[in-house]
């Protein structure tokens, strides 16, 4: 009786081992294969953001193997071209963008809806032998029944496939016989120099086809709108074509006709101020937004302020450039990588600012003088898990700091 009691423990013993030698083996397999989904997951961010550095480089190549630009100089008028001439060449392919956006206002009996008609620019453009149209995303975000209307008069539906808040990019395809399509080139913004002229083409306060000019006054510019939560639209055309309402979303063109930029902002109040994204912009998002709906931007995540010579009098710095770390977010790039946030709150010239925190003086060894060096040398040069080595003060002592670049949020 014993030995059976034994033998019945010994294969208890022996099940119950097996049994737990299976369960254990079902948890590894499974964290195995939640390591291998997050593996996947990051390359797979990897691959994307490779796959649109590539296109990007590609079409850029494909604009600088042009023969109607010369990117070694800035495109100067000459006697055999006119402004009426690049017109005539263009107007085309201007078109108006129209639709309806339903607003939500708060009155004393309650929130009440109103209709609100919506009316900018856009061109056309070619992408892999389709046609686009190319606009702002400030002109058809949250727009319903879009419509694009050519100069000769005909309009035709239009469908929303891609869109980027943080720059004001967005793509439509309209369904129109393809004899309407007459695609404008879009060459690389890099050749631009300040001081260059260019023609904006759009539809202000509803007049189509309008024609202004004007130069470049800055390159290398960020702008704030409302829709980006904060976040800068970064590199952006400084012009003194006039812009107006209705102006948003035509193109920016030099005096070959082709388009550098993009029209998209002014400041209220101001005179021959405007603002274009520029093409270089357009060129590297525009396979995304038409493949895949959307563009991922790089991302540091941290508040930051230009350092001024009475914020590095205050703080004792021996450089009057670079950028103060105010703010890290919790678990972003930089928190990660130890950069360093600010501690205390002063009134330095009027303006409150957090001091104490790193100033970042460059990236990758390139001078960082103010928020716009920053923002633009991280659109034009990053991409999301890409290291850059920052280069800071802390402590009045230069350090350099490896930091794996993100991808920028939402807008909230």
């Amino acid at each position: 009786m014993l030995t059976e009691k034994t033998e019945s423990s010994k294969k208890i013993l022996v099940l119950t081992i097996v049994l737990v030698m299976v369960f254990a083996g079902i948890v590894y397999e499974g964290w195995l294969l939640h390591v291998q989904e997050e593996k996947i997951s990051e390359l797979e961010n990897q691959l994307y953001s490779l796959s649109g550095e590539i296109e990007f480089l590609t079409e850029k190549i494909k604009n600088l193997s042009g023969t109607t630009l010369n990117v070694s100089k800035p495109c100067q008028p000459s006697s055999t071209i006119s402004i009426s001439h690049v017109y005539e060449n263009v107007k085309d392919s201007v078109v108006v963008v129209r639709g309806i956006r339903i607003e939500i206002l708060d009155s004393f009996f309650g929130p009440i809806s109103r209709i609100v008609k919506i009316e900018g620019s856009g061109f056309v453009c070619e992408y892999n032998n389709s046609f686009y149209i190319l606009t702002n995303n400030h002109v058809v975000s949250g727009v319903q029944n879009i419509t694009v209307t050519f100069l000769n008069g005909n309009a035709y539906p239009a469908k929303l496939i891609g869109s980027d808040v943080y720059s004001d990019l967005a793509v439509l395809t309209v369904n129109a016989p393809s004899s309407e399509f007459k695609p404008l080139k879009i060459v690389s913004s890099s050749s631009l120099h300040v001081g260059d002229p260019v023609i904006a083409v759009g539809n202000p306060f509803g007049l189509s086809g309008t024609v202004t000019t004007g130069i470049v006054s800055q390159l290398g510019r960020t702008i704030r709108e409302p829709e980006t939560g904060g976040y800068a639209i970064a590199d952006v055309i400084q012009t003194t074509a006039p812009i107006n309402p209705g102006n948003s979303g035509g193109p920016l063109l030099n005096y070959n006709g082709e388009v550098v930029g993009i029209t998209t902002a002014i400041i209220p109040g101001a005179q021959n101020i405007g603002f274009a994204i520029p093409s270089d912009t357009i060129l590297r998002e525009l396979p995304s937004l038409i493949k895949r709906g959307t563009y991922i931007h790089p991302w540091l995540g941290v508040t930051i302020v230009d350092v001024t010579p009475a914020i590095a009098n205050f703080m004792k710095l021996n450089v009057t450039y670079g950028v103060l770390v105010e703010s890290v977010i919790p678990g972003g790039p930089a928190d990660k990588a130890g950069i360093k946030a600010g501690k205390e709150k002063v009134q330095i010239e009027g303006q409150t600012v957090v001091v104490g925190g790193d100033v970042i003086i460059a990236v990758n060894h390139v001078k960082i003088r103010n928020q716009d060096d920053l923002s633009t040398y991280l659109e034009r040069n990053t991409r999301p898990n890409q290291t850059v080595q920052l280069t800071i003060i802390r402590n009045k002592k230069i350090m350099e700091i490896p930091v794996t670049i993100g991808t920028r949020p939402p807008p909230k």
